[in-house]
C-alpha cells in the first residue's frame, strides 16, 4: 500500500519522511497514487553546487562524477553538506489511477517538491552535462507521491527558462505577501542580483514597497544589477561582514535599518548581518539553504533584535504562476534570467564535456 507522502519509498533508516532518509527506493514501478516522469534536466539548488564546485575547485568532470554517486547511493539528490537538493522538469510517461495531481501521460512538468525527496535515477552517466553549472540535461526516471507539486510547463517560454523561474518562485511569492503587511515598507533583498533575489526585488515592489535595496558582493554585480532597475539603490557589501552589511544597508535607506530583509545568498555565515539590517519590529526572510537557524536564533537572542524571522519553505499557494507572471511583466527580470542562461549554454559548448 502506498502512502501519500512516499512512507513506502523510504529504505533507510524507518519511520522517517523521504526528505530525511538515507536512501530512498527509485525503482519504476508506480503505485496506484504515484507519477512516473521522464526526466530531462535537473535543477541543482545554488547553495548545493557552489558547495561541490568549491569542494572539487571548478573540476567539473569530478562535481558531475560526485552527483552520479550521491544519486546512485541515496536514490535522490541530497547534497549531504548542504542537505538541499533542487527540482526537474520532464515529461509525465505514467499516472497511477488514485493519482491526484491532475497530470496526464505527455504533460511537461516541473516539479515544485525538492530533490531531496524526490526518488530519482539516472541512466545516461550524465554525458551531456560537464559538471560546470545549476542545469543538469539528463536522462531517467523520477516519482512524484500524492502530496508532491508539479506545474505544467507554460508553453510561451523555453522549458530551460521556466525551470531557472520555477526553482525559486517561493521567494518572491513570500516577500509579496510579507511586504504587503507593512504600510510602503522598505526592503533589502541580500543577493539581489540573483535568480532568487531579482525577483524578490520585482516582488516586493510590486507588493507596496516604498524603497529597494539590493545588495551584491562584487562590482561586476552591482552593474547588472544597476542596469537592470530593479533596485532603487545596489549597494556593494560582503554579507558574510555582519557591520559591513548593516552599514551599508543603513546608508542605502538614508540611515534606518530595512523593514524587511530578504536573504537570497548561497554561501553561510549571513545571518547576523541580515538581523543587524533589520529594524526592530521588521521581517527576516531566509531563503538560503545555506543559514545557519540556530546561527539565526542564537544571533538575534544576542543582539537583543526584535525582529520576526521566517524560513522560506520555497512553497506559497500560488507560487510559480506568480513567479512566471513577474518574469513575463517585467522585462528585466527576464533579461538577466536569460542573461544568466545564455553564460551557462555558452560556457557548456566551450567546455569539454562527453
Amino acid at each position: 500500500m502506498t502512502s501519500p507522502i512516499g512512507l513506502h519509498r523510504v529504505l533507510e533508516p524507518s519511520g522517517v519522511l523521504p526528505q530525511a532518509a538515507l536512501r530512498l527506493d527509485n525503482s519504476s514501478e508506480i503505485g496506484a497514487d504515484e507519477v512516473r516522469i521522464a526526466v530531462e534536466r535537473l535543477n541543482l539548488d545554488a547553495a548545493s553546487f557552489r558547495q561541490l564546485a568549491t569542494k572539487h575547485a571548478g573540476d567539473g568532470a569530478a562535481v558531475r562524477a560526485e552527483v552520479l554517486e550521491i544519486i546512485g547511493a541515496r536514490g535522490k539528490m541530497q547534497n549531504p553538506v548542504t542537505g538541499s537538493g533542487g527540482m526537474l522538469i520532464g515529461t509525465v510517461e505514467a499516472v497511477g489511477p488514485d493519482s491526484p495531481l491532475g497530470l496526464k501521460a505527455g504533460d511537461k512538468v516541473a516539479t515544485l517538491v525538492s530533490l531531496t525527496l524526490t526518488p530519482l535515477s539516472i541512466t545516461d552517466g550524465l554525458k551531456h552535462w560537464d559538471g560546470g553549472s545549476e542545469q543538469v540535461p539528463c536522462e531517467g526516471h523520477a516519482i512524484l507521491f500524492a502530496r508532491s507539486i508539479a506545474a505544467v510547463l507554460p508553453a510561451d517560454m523555453d522549458p530551460e527558462l521556466a525551470l531557472a523561474v520555477m526553482d525559486v518562485c517561493g521567494a518572491p511569492a513570500l516577500t509579496a505577501r510579507v511586504v504587503a503587511q507593512y504600510d510602503a515598507p522598505t526592503v533589502a533583498v541580500i543577493g539581489g542580483a540573483g535568480k532568487s533575489g531579482s525577483l524578490s526585488l520585482a516582488a516586493a515592489k510590486a507588493a507596496g514597497a516604498s524603497r529597494t535595496v539590493g545588495v551584491v558582493p562584487v562590482e561586476r554585480e552591482r552593474t547588472i544589477l544597476e542596469g537592470a532597475g530593479l533596485a532603487d539603490v545596489v549597494a556593494l557589501a560582503d554579507a558574510r561582514n555582519p557591520v559591513a552589511l548593516a552599514e551599508a544597508v543603513t546608508a542605502a535607506l538614508g540611515g534606518r535599518a530595512a523593514d524587511v530583509t530578504v536573504v537570497c545568498v548561497d554561501v553561510p555565515g549571513c545571518e547576523h548581518g541580515a538581523i543587524l539590517s533589520t529594524a526592530d519590529g521588521g521581517t527576516v526572510i531566509f531563503f538560503s539553504m545555506a543559514t545557519s537557524f540556530a546561527a539565526a536564533a542564537l544571533g538575534a537572542e544576542g543582539l537583543a533584535a526584535d525582529v520576526t524571522m521566517l524560513v522560506g519553505n520555497g512553497y506559497v499557494p500560488g507560487h510559480a504562476a506568480y513567479a512566471l507572471d513577474l518574469l513575463r511583466q517585467v522585462p528585466a527580470v527576464r533579461a538577466m534570467f536569460e542573461s544568466r542562461l545564455h553564460h551557462e549554454a555558452s560556457r557548456a559548448t566551450s567546455g569539454t564535456a562527453d
